[in-house]
């Protein structure tokens, strides 16, 4: 027997890939009643979130304030943009030249400055019931992906609603939606050995394989309809023929295979996670996945590229974070001014809606010891870059004050933000969902689609 070709107990990355969209408990005609109830529901919107996780320094990129007191004040210089008056970080010139095609809204602001719970906020726009100094959390309330999931459902080119580029956030979860809307895991497309979808669950298991699973598990579930009284197996069957058409589309592997793209257009991306990762969320989006969440953590390996966390010694990380953020920092203004221009010259500036922001900011006072200067957690003031989704560009919405430790102009909060990203995406955040103890949850509680974007 060729090992190889055993179809054995599934590894646990192909159970989170395969198993959780092919074997789904809700249904599939749940899935397309929710899409039809939603109405508003717009089939061919995107949103692509780069998530800045760890908090990045507002006055390290968008909030230089280079006006303040030497304790406080950005350690790099602003420059102008193409909109007058504007600027931005100087490690951000390629953003400067398309900040017309982005708005920033500098006045996001909300209390919990801890990773995991910031994080849940900021992604499901609700509160934690208990908070976790340790960043141990686990969401109670779906993310917005999720819910995008759950509301738009699989389309019809069977591309997923919700992918995580590589992976979505460890504290978030799609709770009483149900596992298979969470974010299908695309693993990073710049890794060397990197494959379409269709090659990588065919590893070992060919179309074949994946035919005779289909097979065992149609035959166990004609032996459990007997005890079906909802026909709600009935409906999850057929949801399980719709994750098969996903999982053996020729549409859905060209989605994921960015060898179809030109290499000087990859190239211009970065081959690095986050420029092919961008590029990746494009492709995905054009496809007709409903939300891609890109985790814009660190671009390859190495303490000097390891996330946002920019305090002293942070990820054994002696000295200034000054130097450390002058690595990072040019490899998100590649791979971010590259997909805003790739979006904008393909016409997709009012499909696709580009979010990018991180779970708060940092102390606007520097943190200084023996050891090094860093920036603590701050979520009293932080800021987005928001790009296309038929959205107003060229202006900055919201200001702190002197020294960007608070909004003094138009604040917002986490769920105006999330409230804007709904809006373009067609759902209705009245509409309610029922969590595991059968109370209606509304998608958001609160919050406003900031109206200056509009």
């Amino acid at each position: 027997m060729n090992p190889s070709r055993c179809s054995g107990a599934v590894s646990r990355r192909e159970f989170l890939q395969v198993g959780s969209l092919a074997l789904g408990g809700l249904a599939l005609s749940d899935l397309l009643a929710a899409r039809a109830a939603a109405g508003t529901s717009s089939a061919d919107t995107s949103v692509i979130m780069l998530y800045l996780h760890g908090g990045p320094s507002q006055l390290e990129t968008y909030d230089l304030k280079p006006q303040a007191p030497v304790e406080y004040r950005s350690v790099f210089h602003p420059i102008p943009t193409n909109v007058p008056g504007m600027e931005i970080c100087e490690l951000f010139p390629r953003q400067a030249a398309v900040a017309d095609k982005f708005s920033l809204v500098r006045s996001l602001n909300h209390d919990i400055g801890i990773h995991s719970d910031g994080g849940i906020i900021v992604m499901t726009g609700k509160r934690p019931s208990v908070l976790d100094p340790t960043s141990q959390s686990k969401s109670e309330h779906p993310d917005f992906g999720s819910i995008a999931s759950r509301v738009r459902g699989m389309g019809a080119n069977a591309i997923p609603p919700y992918v995580g580029v590589p992976s979505q956030p460890n504290y978030t979860r799609p709770t009483y939606l149900g596992r298979h809307h969470a974010a299908f895991d695309a693993g990073d497309p710049s890794s060397a050995n990197y494959a379409p979808l269709k090659t990588q669950i065919s590893v070992g298991r060919d179309v074949s394989v994946l035919e005779n699973r289909k097979t065992l598990l149609t035959e166990f579930d004609r032996l459990r309809k007997d005890l079906d009284q909802s026909g709600q197996l009935e409906a999850a069957g057929q949801f399980r023929e719709r994750a098969f058409e996903l999982l053996t589309s020729s549409t859905t592997a060209t989605a994921f295979d960015l060898s179809k793209e030109d290499d000087r257009l990859r190239d211009r991306y970065g081959r690095n996670l986050w420029g092919q990762g961008c590029l990746l969320a494009r492709r995905l989006a054009e496809a007709g996945a409903a939300v891609i969440n890109l985790a814009i953590n660190t671009p390859k390996n190495g303490p000097e590229f390891t996330n946002w966390d920019d305090h002293i010694l942070n990820a054994m990380r002696p000295g200034h974070f000054g130097g450390y953020m002058q690595t990072r920092l040019p490899y998100m203004d590649h791979a971010l001014a590259t997909l805003i221009e790739d979006i904008f010259e393909r016409g997709l500036d009012k499909r696709i809606l580009v979010v990018v922001v991180g779970e708060f900011g940092r102390t606007p006072r520097l943190s200084h010891n023996a050891q090094g200067t860093g920036r603590d957690h701050w979520p009293q003031a932080y800021s987005a870059l928001l790009s296309g989704g038929g959205l107003r560009m060229g202006q900055v919405v919201g200001a702190t004050n002197s020294k960007a430790e608070f909004p003094t102009e138009k604040p917002f909060t986490p769920q105006d933000l999330l409230a804007t990203v709904y809006q373009h995406l067609g759902i209705d955040t009245s509409r309610n969902f029922l969590d595991h103890s059968g109370r209606p949850i509304a998608i958001l509680s609160d919050g406003r689609p900031i109206a200056e974007l509009s």
